[in-house]
Protein backbone atom coordinates (compact mmCIF):
# COMPACT_ATOMS: atom_id res chain seq x y z
CA UNK A 1 0.00 0.00 0.00
CA UNK A 2 1.36 3.53 -0.90
CA UNK A 3 1.36 6.45 1.77
CA UNK A 4 0.56 9.23 0.79
CA UNK A 5 3.13 12.34 1.35
CA UNK A 6 1.48 15.17 3.46
CA UNK A 7 1.37 17.37 0.13
CA UNK A 8 -0.89 14.49 -1.63
CA UNK A 9 -3.25 13.94 1.36
CA UNK A 10 -6.41 15.36 0.53
CA UNK A 11 -7.25 17.71 3.50
CA UNK A 12 -3.81 19.24 3.30
CA UNK A 13 -4.65 20.07 -0.53
CA UNK A 14 -7.69 21.48 0.50
CA UNK A 15 -6.15 23.68 3.25
CA UNK A 16 -4.01 24.77 0.63
CA UNK A 17 -6.71 25.55 -1.30
CA UNK A 18 -8.38 27.14 0.63
CA UNK A 19 -5.78 29.63 1.41
CA UNK A 20 -4.93 30.27 -1.72
CA UNK A 21 -8.40 31.41 -2.28
CA UNK A 22 -8.47 33.28 0.85
CA UNK A 23 -5.33 35.20 -0.59
CA UNK A 24 -6.59 36.22 -3.87
CA UNK A 25 -9.93 37.47 -1.93
CA UNK A 26 -7.89 39.60 0.23
CA UNK A 27 -6.36 40.98 -3.02
CA UNK A 28 -9.30 41.98 -4.30
CA UNK A 29 -10.80 43.66 -1.59
CA UNK A 30 -7.46 45.62 -0.48
CA UNK A 31 -7.42 45.94 -4.45
CA UNK A 32 -11.19 47.54 -4.51
CA UNK A 33 -10.71 49.89 -1.19
CA UNK A 34 -7.46 51.61 -3.03
CA UNK A 35 -9.23 51.75 -6.22
CA UNK A 36 -12.92 53.05 -4.99
CA UNK A 37 -12.17 56.68 -4.27
CA UNK A 38 -10.58 57.28 -7.77
CA UNK A 39 -13.28 55.25 -9.35
CA UNK A 40 -16.03 57.53 -7.57
CA UNK A 41 -13.89 60.66 -8.50
CA UNK A 42 -13.90 59.98 -11.90
CA UNK A 43 -17.88 59.17 -11.93
CA UNK A 44 -18.41 62.51 -10.22
CA UNK A 45 -16.35 64.34 -12.90
CA UNK A 46 -18.20 62.50 -15.72
CA UNK A 47 -21.20 63.21 -14.09
CA UNK A 48 -20.41 67.50 -13.53
CA UNK A 49 -19.66 67.44 -17.33
CA UNK A 50 -23.27 66.33 -18.06
CA UNK A 51 -24.57 68.93 -15.97
CA UNK A 52 -22.75 71.43 -17.14
CA UNK A 53 -24.43 71.19 -20.47
CA UNK A 54 -27.70 71.98 -18.61
CA UNK A 55 -26.53 74.29 -15.93
CA UNK A 56 -24.43 76.83 -16.78
CA UNK A 57 -21.85 77.77 -14.41
CA UNK A 58 -22.91 80.75 -13.47
CA UNK A 59 -25.97 79.69 -11.57
CA UNK A 60 -24.19 78.17 -8.74
CA UNK A 61 -21.32 78.07 -7.00
CA UNK A 62 -21.72 74.47 -5.66
CA UNK A 63 -21.04 71.02 -6.75
CA UNK A 64 -24.05 69.75 -8.21
CA UNK A 65 -23.11 66.05 -8.65
CA UNK A 66 -22.20 65.86 -5.17
CA UNK A 67 -26.12 66.49 -4.29
CA UNK A 68 -27.99 63.47 -5.98
CA UNK A 69 -31.42 63.20 -4.83
CA UNK A 70 -34.45 60.73 -5.86
CA UNK A 71 -37.80 61.75 -4.23
CA UNK A 72 -41.23 60.16 -4.72
CA UNK A 73 -43.52 63.03 -6.30
CA UNK A 74 -47.39 62.11 -7.79
CA UNK A 75 -46.82 58.15 -6.88
CA UNK A 76 -43.37 58.32 -9.51
CA UNK A 77 -39.86 58.55 -8.29
CA UNK A 78 -37.95 62.00 -9.53
CA UNK A 79 -34.12 61.13 -9.78
CA UNK A 80 -32.33 64.86 -9.88
CA UNK A 81 -29.33 66.72 -8.78
CA UNK A 82 -29.57 70.24 -7.17
CA UNK A 83 -27.39 73.56 -7.62
CA UNK A 84 -26.79 76.14 -5.10
CA UNK A 85 -26.12 79.42 -5.06
CA UNK A 86 -24.82 80.88 -1.35
CA UNK A 87 -26.55 78.22 -0.19
CA UNK A 88 -30.08 77.97 -1.72
CA UNK A 89 -31.13 75.86 -4.61
CA UNK A 90 -31.02 78.19 -8.17
CA UNK A 91 -31.39 75.26 -10.47
CA UNK A 92 -32.22 71.70 -10.90
CA UNK A 93 -31.72 69.07 -13.40
CA UNK A 94 -33.78 66.04 -13.30
CA UNK A 95 -34.13 63.15 -15.57
CA UNK A 96 -37.53 61.81 -17.80
CA UNK A 97 -37.78 59.15 -20.35
CA UNK A 98 -40.39 60.07 -22.55
CA UNK A 99 -41.62 57.55 -24.89
CA UNK A 100 -39.70 57.99 -28.58
CA UNK A 101 -40.45 55.70 -32.06
CA UNK A 102 -37.82 53.39 -31.22
CA UNK A 103 -38.52 53.29 -27.12
CA UNK A 104 -37.11 55.63 -24.29
CA UNK A 105 -35.18 58.79 -24.85
CA UNK A 106 -33.44 59.50 -21.79
CA UNK A 107 -33.22 63.42 -21.03
CA UNK A 108 -31.88 65.66 -18.75
CA UNK A 109 -33.78 68.40 -18.45
CA UNK A 110 -32.30 71.59 -16.25
CA UNK A 111 -34.63 74.00 -14.70
CA UNK A 112 -34.05 77.37 -12.99
CA UNK A 113 -35.64 78.18 -9.80
CA UNK A 114 -38.25 80.96 -11.61
CA UNK A 115 -39.07 77.74 -13.87
CA UNK A 116 -37.22 78.53 -17.33
CA UNK A 117 -35.59 75.85 -18.62
CA UNK A 118 -31.63 76.26 -18.84
CA UNK A 119 -30.70 72.98 -21.27
CA UNK A 120 -32.21 70.08 -22.23
CA UNK A 121 -29.98 67.09 -23.62
CA UNK A 122 -30.29 63.81 -24.84
CA UNK A 123 -28.43 61.10 -22.54
CA UNK A 124 -29.39 58.25 -24.44
CA UNK A 125 -32.30 56.78 -27.36
CA UNK A 126 -32.82 54.20 -29.65
CA UNK A 127 -33.87 56.09 -32.65
CA UNK A 128 -33.75 55.67 -36.50
CA UNK A 129 -29.41 56.90 -37.39
CA UNK A 130 -30.68 59.47 -39.87
CA UNK A 131 -33.96 60.42 -39.10
CA UNK A 132 -34.31 60.72 -34.91
CA UNK A 133 -30.98 61.29 -33.96
CA UNK A 134 -31.30 64.42 -35.03
CA UNK A 135 -32.14 64.92 -31.33
CA UNK A 136 -28.67 64.54 -30.57
CA UNK A 137 -25.99 68.05 -30.67
CA UNK A 138 -23.74 66.00 -32.47
CA UNK A 139 -26.44 65.62 -35.29
CA UNK A 140 -28.44 69.24 -35.00
CA UNK A 141 -28.75 72.15 -32.85
CA UNK A 142 -32.94 71.16 -32.28
CA UNK A 143 -32.43 69.85 -28.73
CA UNK A 144 -31.14 73.49 -27.76
CA UNK A 145 -33.97 75.19 -28.72
CA UNK A 146 -35.64 74.54 -25.29
CA UNK A 147 -33.30 77.16 -23.63
CA UNK A 148 -34.63 80.26 -22.42
CA UNK A 149 -38.11 78.04 -22.57
CA UNK A 150 -40.87 77.69 -19.54
CA UNK A 151 -44.37 76.67 -19.06
CA UNK A 152 -45.61 80.39 -19.93
CA UNK A 153 -43.34 80.76 -23.37
CA UNK A 154 -44.76 79.51 -25.06
CA UNK A 155 -48.41 78.95 -24.42
CA UNK A 156 -49.90 75.52 -23.95
CA UNK A 157 -50.55 75.08 -27.11
CA UNK A 158 -47.47 76.22 -28.50
CA UNK A 159 -45.52 73.22 -26.47
CA UNK A 160 -46.48 70.75 -29.14
CA UNK A 161 -44.70 70.10 -32.68
CA UNK A 162 -45.68 72.21 -35.58
CA UNK A 163 -47.50 69.18 -37.25
CA UNK A 164 -49.95 69.07 -34.06
CA UNK A 165 -50.24 73.45 -33.61
CA UNK A 166 -47.30 74.01 -31.68
CA UNK A 167 -44.27 75.44 -32.14
CA UNK A 168 -41.52 73.21 -32.35
CA UNK A 169 -40.02 71.82 -35.32
CA UNK A 170 -40.29 68.02 -36.60
CA UNK A 171 -37.66 66.09 -38.38
CA UNK A 172 -38.75 64.93 -41.89
CA UNK A 173 -39.89 61.43 -41.38
CA UNK A 174 -39.96 60.84 -37.49
CA UNK A 175 -41.94 63.18 -36.43
CA UNK A 176 -42.75 60.74 -33.16
CA UNK A 177 -39.19 61.58 -31.64
CA UNK A 178 -39.16 65.39 -31.29
CA UNK A 179 -42.71 65.00 -30.26
CA UNK A 180 -41.70 62.85 -27.49
CA UNK A 181 -38.94 64.98 -26.26
CA UNK A 182 -41.32 68.06 -26.30
CA UNK A 183 -43.96 66.13 -24.54
CA UNK A 184 -41.19 64.63 -22.36
CA UNK A 185 -39.94 68.31 -21.36
CA UNK A 186 -43.38 69.46 -21.18
CA UNK A 187 -44.11 67.16 -18.33
CA UNK A 188 -40.80 67.67 -16.39
CA UNK A 189 -41.88 71.34 -16.54
CA UNK A 190 -45.13 70.64 -15.42
CA UNK A 191 -43.64 68.30 -12.36
CA UNK A 192 -41.43 71.30 -11.43
CA UNK A 193 -44.19 73.75 -11.16
CA UNK A 194 -46.49 71.23 -8.53
CA UNK A 195 -43.52 70.56 -6.69
CA UNK A 196 -41.66 73.63 -7.26
CA UNK A 197 -40.81 74.40 -3.16
CA UNK A 198 -40.10 70.33 -2.45
CA UNK A 199 -37.45 70.46 -5.59
CA UNK A 200 -35.63 73.09 -4.19
CA UNK A 201 -35.78 72.80 -0.67
CA UNK A 202 -37.76 75.64 0.18
CA UNK A 203 -38.87 74.80 3.56
CA UNK A 204 -42.19 76.21 4.34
Amino acid sequence: MTTLTWRERPTMLGSLLGGFALLVCAAVAISAKLTLPLITARQQEDTQRLLAQVLPNSQYDSMPSQEEVSLTLDGQTVHFFRARQQGAVSAVALFASPRGYGGPIQLLVGIQSDGTLSGVRVISHTETPGLGDKIETSKSDWILGFTGLSLGQPDEAGWHVKKDGGQFDSFTGATITPRGVVKGVHDTLTLFARHRATLLDIKE
